[in-house]
């Protein structure tokens, strides 16, 4: 979890009416209370009137409420369009998010601005992955953020197959396709391949370092119509 939206679950968690002590919020964040005690001095700094009781634990001073989210009718529209492409184009678990993402944003959105989250004059079409892509596309975003080495057997377009393993780096969506940009142990060079054509795929979990040469911004720099 991201620093971010860990100070963001702790004011969330501190709104209810009771007191919270620094080994409940760190169960629920899964991190260290060590952790906890450095974000709560954090927010109180930046202003956040957060109570601490010996005994009891941390609460938001009453009638504290964060301030609504300050979009503009465009904005609002560009992140609905956003989440509505994900929904729909990506995996289950990043559908979900997207759609869990909404319900923050609804949460705390000025009430003249909720009508905005009904209204789907911008349409996406339900022309999704099929499962397999679906179920490759997550496991590869995993593979990304984990840095690990994946194996697969790949189909190329003139029908020739090969078995590669690859440092994934990067997923990149084209309106009809998803592509991986990996660097292939076999050609020890960048290549990308479309997730359709992947069979047999899986996580070997053998981890691999970015070295200069063969990160995601040397391959964006070296082939910029790709991006």
């Amino acid at each position: 979890m991201r620093r971010a939206d860990r100070l963001f679950r702790i004011i969330q968690e501190l709104r209810s009416d009771r007191w919270l002590t620094a080994g409940s919020l760190a169960e629920r964040l899964e991190v260290s209370t060590r952790t906890v005690y450095r974000d709560i001095q954090d927010l109180t700094l930046s202003g956040i009137p957060i109570i601490a009781e010996a005994g009891l634990g941390y609460r938001l001073m009453e009638g504290f409420r964060l301030p609504p989210l300050m979009f503009d009718e465009e904005e609002l529209e560009a992140l609905l369009l956003g989440v509505r492409m994900v929904e729909v184009w990506s995996d289950p678990l990043l559908a979900a998010a997207a759609a869990r993402a909404v319900a923050r944003i609804e949460a705390v959105l000025p009430e003249r601005l909720l009508p905005e989250l009904a209204r789907n004059a911008l349409l996406v079409p339900p022309f999704g992955p099929e499962a397999a892509v679906a179920d490759a596309l997550h496991l590869l975003r995993q593979a990304v953020r984990a840095r690990r080495k994946v194996s697969f057997h790949y189909r190329r377009a003139d029908g020739e197959r090969s078995v590669r393993t690859v440092w994934p780096l990067g997923l990149a969506y084209w309106g009809r396709t998803w592509t991986l940009v990996a660097w292939c142990e076999l050609r020890d060079e960048f290549r990308h391949f479309r997730l359709d054509r992947m069979e047999r795929l899986m996580e070997g979990g053998e981890g691999f370092e970015l070295t200069t040469g063969r990160r995601l911004e040397d391959f964006l720099a070296r082939y910029p119509d790709e991006h």
